[in-house]
């Protein structure tokens, strides 16, 4: 299950990438939106300021991140809605999507899709963590197959897709597109000691992990996890670690 709250212990954070995307949208005029995989509505919020004329809708496949949404924007339209299944009632000029498809199969089949949906003119605007092969998500993979877990922990290896190089996407999108920019980001977060990690990750990578697991694993997987990624980040004198974090970057503009 996901937790807002946990999600937003570092909204400024995960902002920071979805802003960063919003920056490279060229397309002005835009009349309608969505944002897929909205989560608590702190992306969909950027939307509403950069297009303050435009109809707005957030989808994302947990309920609860839904109603976080709505508190949030209350004039807004939330749905919960799985993306790959997922169609607009009639075709929009901008489909945003903020870290979202990293937990999605087939990007050959569903990016090709998505970009239908577009007006001429309209952009797919996409960024996704590229950490699989980053300390943090070895470890995780590592602890888990260790121990009585490991059965149980099976299915959370498989919860994330592999996200294609920069050459993947570029050519699955740019015959379908009059223009294809994209780019790869690593952002580098301060963050409080490993335990700003571990709890980042709570609200994201870790998730399918932990929640295979009743209280009393989920702690001594956590303090296994602690000690296997505590040599790759150091701490600095103030007791500050910085968590490098890659994202890959998409917009396709049809």
């Amino acid at each position: 299950m996901w937790s807002p709250d946990q999600y937003l212990k570092f909204e400024d954070e995960r902002t920071r990438p979805a802003n960063d995307l919003l920056t490279a949208i060229s397309n002005q005029d835009v009349k309608r939106a969505v944002d897929l995989g909205c989560g608590p509505g702190n992306s969909t919020e950027l939307l509403v300021k950069r297009y303050p004329g435009a109809v707005i809708a957030g989808i994302d496949s947990s309920a609860e991140m839904i109603e976080q949404a709505k508190r949030r924007l209350p004039d807004l339209s939330f749905a919960v809605a799985d993306i790959d299944a997922w169609q607009p009632g009639e075709k929009v000029d901008l489909l945003y999507g903020n870290a979202v498809m990293q937990w999605l199969p087939d990007h050959d089949q569903l990016f090709p899709r998505l970009l239908g949906f577009l007006n001429k003119g309209g952009s797919l605007a996409l960024q996704m963590p590229d950490n699989l092969e980053q300390p943090t998500h070895v470890g995780m993979r590592e602890v888990a197959k260790e121990g009585a877990w490991a059965k149980k922990m099976a299915q959370a290896d498989l919860s994330r897709t592999r996200v294609g190089d920069t050459s993947f996407y570029y050519q699955l999108l740019r015959p379908l597109a009059q223009r294809v920019d994209v780019w790869r980001t690593t952002y580098h977060h301060p963050l409080q000691g490993l335990d700003g990690i571990i709890e980042w990750f709570k609200g994201s990578g870790l998730r399918p992990y932990l929640a295979a697991l009743d209280e009393d694993e989920r702690l001594r997987f956590l303090e296994k996890y602690r000690e296997r990624i505590a040599p790759y980040y150091p701490l600095m004198r103030d007791g500050t670690v910085l968590l490098p974090f890659p994202r890959l970057f998409i917009v396709a503009t049809r």
